[in-house]
């Protein structure tokens, strides 16, 4: 029943009457959808919104340039949609991500609201489908079929374009400062959550910044796979109904006003029957965010403590850790990355299966491959650039702490196998491990080396 207070103005679309609230400049088929999907309250994100902004704008331009769009049209059918690409209709996009699988109802919203804000700036009036009609005019030589795979593409690239991938370098420098500034500190590395040969704080470091570098690298190679874009196949790949500069023309005017370089699909038919190219790309952020969990978790357990953990590095205090425990404070920001990082590889199943989904000519899982996409690369971001700039920039070395972990470890009986041999190394650390001391306090009293010599082969900074 609707709501009393809410006043309403009558649309129409081929299955009848509507009621669309007064204010609103959607229509109908957007009604529709609504009323059919109360799932969860998910919107597609600004970025996909600014992305089929931009497809209806340029797509109007190029029907007029065509001669197949009235101007005095096509120039308020422009004026809206780039309104929509802008920001200023969010609020007009309404239907739940969980809906149809093609994304139509979507389309259909931007239709609608393109349309309606055309009419209002031709006539003053807040109608849907004259002069202006949405299928018509403002969807001319498109489908849903086409257009959502393409703005999920522009939308994904133009986000790792201008946000993730700046995010990253962001990470990978601050890592790699920290690699130089703690080169010199020595400690000891650990395999299997037990003491191992000494490693430089720095090199362990290095590791984490190559991770972030390579995973830069992982990103940039699928910018090629989403740069082609669906567009100009229409409903199911042949082009029928669209112009055949349509989409070529419409996609150049796209990459001049984003920046990146689209193309029109090399195979329409495979662009919209399959989604290879959102699944590419989630897998590749999947692995940037398991990459992020290693480090973070690495983070967590080198500054555990204070007192009572490994307590090798120091994280900045950013916020008490406890409401009961006063003094606590807990490692925050490797905290979020770790949930992060979860979200992102949960996200990724759901691409997954969504790119398996679609029989024949059109997958049917568009719109939560696009949310989860869009939400991966947004996240994964967002989340470097603070883990860079609240946690890595701040950290510090405990000298003190790395030097006496090195002196107590077991493992430091490796460096006198090659002299005195396997078996006689093990034997030392056993007795070293019975009785408290450390292996150069056992290899000393045994004399099984000259001082000198037991010294140099014990010195850590030559095992790294």
């Amino acid at each position: 029943m609707a709501d009393q207070g809410i006043k309403f103005r009558i649309e129409k679309d081929t299955m009848g009457e509507v009621q669309v609230p007064a204010g609103a400049y959607y229509g109908a088929q957007t009604q529709r959808a609504v009323d059919n999907f109360p799932v969860s309250g998910l919107r597609f994100p600004r970025v996909f919104i600014r992305a089929l902004g931009l497809i209806k704008k340029y797509a109007a331009q190029v029907n007029a340039d065509l001669g197949l769009l009235d101007l005095q049209l096509a120039k308020a059918m422009i004026t809206a949609a780039d309104e929509v690409a802008k920001g200023k209709m969010d609020e007009q996009f309404v239907v739940d991500i969980f809906q149809t699988g093609s994304g139509t109802s979507t389309n259909m919203n931007a239709n609608e609201v393109i349309a309606t804000r055309a009419n209002e700036l031709l006539t003053g009036e807040r109608d849907a489908r004259k002069p202006v009609h949405p299928n018509d005019h403002v969807n001319m030589g498109q489908s849903s079929n086409d257009v959502i795979p393409t703005a999920i593409h522009i939308a994904a690239l133009t986000s790792i374009t201008e946000d993730l991938i700046p995010a990253l370098e962001i990470l990978y420098e601050s890592l790699h400062n920290k690699s130089e500034a703690f080169d010199s500190i020595v400690k000891i590395g650990r395999t299997h959550l037990q003491d191992a040969v000494p490693i430089r704080l720095g090199q362990e470091f290095s590791g984490y910044a190559r991770q972030v570098k390579l995973g830069i690298k992982r990103i940039r190679a699928v910018t090629g796979s989403l740069s082609q874009l669906a567009l100009g196949g229409t409903a199911v790949g042949t082009g029928l109904n669209t112009h055949p500069e349509f989409a070529p023309k419409v996609i150049d005017l796209i990459s001049q006003e984003t920046g990146c370089q689209f193309t029109e699909a090399e195979n329409h038919f495979e662009a919209q029957a399959a989604q290879d190219a959102a699944v590419e790309t989630s897998g590749a952020l999947k692995t940037v965010a398991v990459s992020l969990m290693k480090i973070a978790n690495n983070i967590r357990w080198l500054s555990s403590g204070p007192r009572c953990g490994l307590g090798e590095i120091n994280t900045p205090a950013l916020q008490p850790g406890s409401s009961i425990m006063p003094g606590k404070v807990n490692p925050v920001i490797p905290e979020s990355v770790i949930q992060v990082a979860a979200q992102v590889i949960g996200s990724d199943a759901g691409i997954t299966i969504g790119g398996q989904i679609g029989n024949f000519e059109l997958s049917v899982m568009l719109p939560v491959i696009a949310y989860n996409l869009l939400q991966s690369i947004r996240i994964l971001g967002s989340v470097a650039k603070i883990f860079a700039e609240k946690c890595i920039n701040g950290i510090t070395a405990n000298e003190a702490r790395c030097k006496a972990f090195i002196e107590n470890s077991l493992a430091m009986s490796t460096a006198l196998v090659p002299v005195i041999g396997y078996e006689k190394a093990a034997a030392i650390a056993k007795e070293a491990y019975a009785t408290g001391q450390t292996i150069r306090q056992v290899a000393m009293a045994k004399k099984v080396l000259p001082e000198a010599q037991l010294n140099e082969l014990l010195d850590p900074v030559k095992m790294t």
